[in-house]
């Protein structure tokens, strides 16, 4: 990297990547792994479903012709995360230089009080304490390094705090203020740190997640019209780290979203709230606002 790619925040810190993708066996976890195999990086898929993690590992191999690793881990498990940070560097040959924090789950269709405190730990678990692990257990190692970059997938219900969605967007918008934190941490240091933060992302976590029947049907459905590909979103991402750019908001929804709620906060919380009464509820349905916020992360 040249001293005009210094002074312009510019890097080619995802091409020849040494990398670890959690969540890596589907979505936008294996759209990484495979644009990551395909800029020359060499990847550890990581994911708790091993089954899939191989697959993302044969098509790489397929695709691009390159060899990359696939390892069972559950990054809600302190354990596993550990083991995790132990075996990237052993089969990288050294440090990896770039980390992908994506595994996530969708979890909607109840208000604050009627959620259960199992289904906050099991997402705050994955969505949340998985990046902490992965921010905690690598930062060092990239910190030895000197360059680099981290990754972290949140969701645009960081900051939409839609109804109905209390575990899913306090576990987000904890993902958001946590790369916040670690992006002024990091300054100066040659890594960079990137928090992504889509609406629509066409991907299974409505099939996997915690979500009523009919919000699953209903989020499916717009994530197949509206959404954007897991493909476009990583490539979007990875460029946008080696520009050295914090926030990655991909569509036109979330931006709007984003500028609203910070000119008009009151109006914007009145307005959804309002919005959240008209619409029909039931115990089987949750409102249209806790089903168009999936990231599909």
């Amino acid at each position: 990297m040249g001293i005009l790619d210094n002074l312009l925040g510019n890097s080619r810190r995802s091409y020849g990547a040494k990398a670890v993708v959690t969540g890596a066996g589907s979505g936008i976890g294996r759209a990484f792994a495979l644009e990551l195999a395909a800029r020359g990086g060499q990847v550890v898929c990581a994911d708790v479903d091993k089954e899939r993690a191989d697959e993302t590992v044969r098509l790489i191999a397929r695709v691009h012709g390159a060899t990359a690793h696939a390892l069972f881990c559950d990054v809600a498990d302190r354990g596993d995360m550990e083991s995790l940070a132990l075996h990237t560097e052993l089969l990288l040959g050294g440090a990896p230089t770039l980390v992908i924090n994506n595994a996530g789950v969708g979890i909607g269709g109840s208000p604050v009080g009627a959620i259960g405190l199992d289904d906050w730990q099991w997402a705050l678990g994955i969505n949340l304490w998985g990046v902490v692990h992965g921010c905690e257990l690598f930062t060092p190692q990239l910190r030895a390094v000197g360059r680099g970059g981290i990754i972290n997938v949140a969701s645009a219900a960081a900051f939409t705090a839609a109804p109905t969605m209390g575990p899913y967007n306090v576990s987000k918008a904890a993902v958001l203020s946590l790369s916040e934190t670690m992006a002024a941490e990091l300054s100066g240091s040659g890594v960079a740190v990137t928090v992504l933060c889509p609406t629509f992302v066409k991907t299974n976590v409505a099939r996997d997640g915690r979500i009523a029947a009919d919000a699953m049907k209903l989020a499916e459905t717009l994530m197949h019209w509206t959404g954007y590909s897991p493909e476009r979103v990583a490539r979007m991402t990875l460029d946008a780290n080696d520009r050295g750019r914090l926030y990655v908001l991909p569509q036109l929804d979330a931006r709007l979203i984003w500028l609203l709620k910070r000119q008009f906060p009151t109006l914007y919380t009145r307005g959804l709230g309002a919005l959240d009464r008209m619409l029909p509820h039931s115990d089987s349905s949750p409102s249209l606002i806790a089903t168009t916020e999936k990231t599909g992360v």
